[in-house]
């Protein structure tokens, strides 16, 4: 598996969902990008920080409020290491964007060692394994034939396709439980067999927090990192999102209220 060992403290984020309409998302997510750049040694963001992303060539032509956050990833990717993960909505993010921003990017999982400790990291869709039908989705976008012949596509036609899909998959997901969206128990279970790690961080299912898990006899932790949404339907004015710190004292998540 690949191996990344990086000196903490360690900043990560996930699922900040940036899009056209999004501006205060956006707004709050610059402020914590200037942020890590002086606090942070380096800063991993495993996933979802665009709620679509249709191909890097985007990036050459981006509109207004694209370029802007763009600008605000490489000005922080000039003071620290920057690694961008891939998640499902943003999976087409490639080796061009992460070069243009002076960023790396991140494998699909990945062990991390910060201060001797090492964890297992993903954007931890694959773990919602209950979830069949955005399994097969997920097969189906991540075949590098599919890939292929979406990105042949022109950018209207693939603008279309993408909010045609997310339409689709938010019609579905209104007749899915909660559980069933949620990652799989057995399927972390098994990732943590796998890696030799008592260490699980991940995003994708907005329900941040510590979990606690037994593995074989291991008392091992999953965690979740916040999901964003900073714009007037958060609800009472209140900003939702947040990011974790991991240093040798070990994780820990803040809250968007204490930066």
């Amino acid at each position: 598996m690949n191996k990344i060992e990086l000196d903490g403290p360690v900043w990560l984020a996930s699922d900040v969902h940036l899009g056209q309409h999004t501006t205060g998302t956006a707004e709050a997510f610059r402020d914590f990008l200037k942020l890590a750049a002086r606090e942070a040694k380096a800063l991993l963001l495993p996933g979802d920080i665009f709620d679509a992303w249709i191909g890097d060539d985007v990036a050459v032509v981006a509109p207004p409020w694209l370029a802007q956050d763009l600008m605000a990833i490489k000005a922080c990717a000039a003071q620290i290491p920057v690694w961008l993960g891939r998640g499902n909505r943003d999976f087409l993010m490639g080796g061009a964007l992460a070069a243009g921003l002076g960023a790396h990017l991140l494998p699909e999982q990945v062990l991390v060692t910060i201060g001797g400790r090492t964890m297992l990291l993903s954007h931890g869709d694959e773990y919602c394994t209950d979830d069949v039908g955005y399994q097969q989705f997920r097969t189906m976008v991540r075949n590098p034939t599919w890939q292929a012949g979406f990105l042949s596509k022109s950018i209207p036609e693939r603008l279309s396709m993408a909010a045609q899909a997310r339409g689709e998959s938010m019609v579905a997901n209104q007749t899915k439980s909660m559980e069933i969206m949620d990652v799989n128990a057995d399927a972390v279970a098994a990732a943590i067999r796998s890696a030799n790690v008592s260490l699980v961080v991940h995003g994708h299912t907005h329900r941040p927090g510590r979990n606690v898990l037994n593995v074989d006899g291991r008392i091992c932790e999953r965690w979740v990192l916040p999901d964003w949404d900073c714009e007037s339907t958060a609800g009472e004015g209140k900003l939702r999102g947040g990011w974790m710190v991991i240093d040798e004292e070990g994780p820990a998540l803040f809250d968007l209220d204490q930066a």
